[in-house]
């Protein structure tokens, strides 16, 4: 498609006389990777939950490839392509790696959420879970219980739950958190190598990590998109460095 995987333009969502988005205008292209960066309390959750509908917004539009969603539940959000990841790792500890993948299969599928029908008996979707799993390099643990799993391994596997569900573009919040330095090496190794898959958008407080992975940037403060571009036009910003750094500190 010629036009923007994601367009939103001037969100606004209040709580009280708290102002969390006012009037955030964003766009995600196809096979971008978008970064969305800013201080604790800039409003990027909020963001992030108005796009997915767990938030309804007060004013302005969300569209997913031209098609207004503001008003759709999550579930039909996700039916049209919407996948996302968390800042906290959200699967289920008790079932198999395999077994956490095969929720995502059922859900794009349409199907209920049946574990008790025995997933590996079901060869179609055990396979389908295993072809996500060969992706993101979790194939050789599908039968490990999940309580087993690194956090940099769960971080990984969570991702294979959300691609699952086959997204055009993926909400990322903080896939680096808890990470140390070789598993968020290996996380943008594969987050790049998926970036001709699906578009992203990926909210992120490590900074090399968006600086690696980011084609375009948007720096949100105080609810308010105040700039937009590559990395170096950011890193350039004098606006960016005053409200995100601090007078006189710099993008490294």
């Amino acid at each position: 498609m010629s036009g923007p995987i994601l367009s939103v333009r001037g969100l606004v969502k209040r709580f009280g006389g708290l102002v969390a988005t006012d009037g955030v205008t964003i766009d995600v292209r196809p096979d971008e990777i978008h970064a969305l960066i800013g201080p604790n309390g800039a409003g990027k959750t909020t963001l992030i939950s108005q796009l997915v509908g767990e938030l309804r917004h007060d004013a302005g539009t969300i569209e997913l490839e031209g098609r207004d969603i503001g008003a759709l539940p999550t579930a039909r959000r996700i039916g049209l392509g919407l996948g996302r990841t968390f800042q906290i790792t959200c699967l289920l500890p008790e079932y198999t790696v395999l077994d956490n993948v095969a929720t995502g299969v059922q859900v794009r599928q349409g199907h209920s959420f049946r574990f008790w029908g025995n997933v590996r008996g079901e060869t179609a979707l055990r396979e389908t879970a295993l072809s996500f799993l060969e992706t993101i390099g979790l194939a050789g643990r599908a039968d490990e219980q999940v309580a087993n799993l690194s956090h940099g391994e769960q971080k990984q596997l969570e991702l294979a739950v959300a691609l699952a569900t086959e997204p055009r573009l993926l909400l990322l919040d903080e896939p680096m958190a808890g990470l140390g330095h070789s598993e968020s090496r290996q996380m943008v190794a594969l987050l790049m190598a998926l970036k001709t898959k699906v578009s992203m958008l990926l909210v992120e407080h490590d900074m090399d990590a968006v600086f690696a992975l980011a084609d375009r940037i948007s720096v949100l403060v105080y609810g308010r998109v105040i700039a937009t571009g590559t990395a170096d036009e950011i890193r350039d910003n004098a606006d960016v460095r005053a409200a995100y750094l601090g007078e006189g500190d710099e993008l490294c």
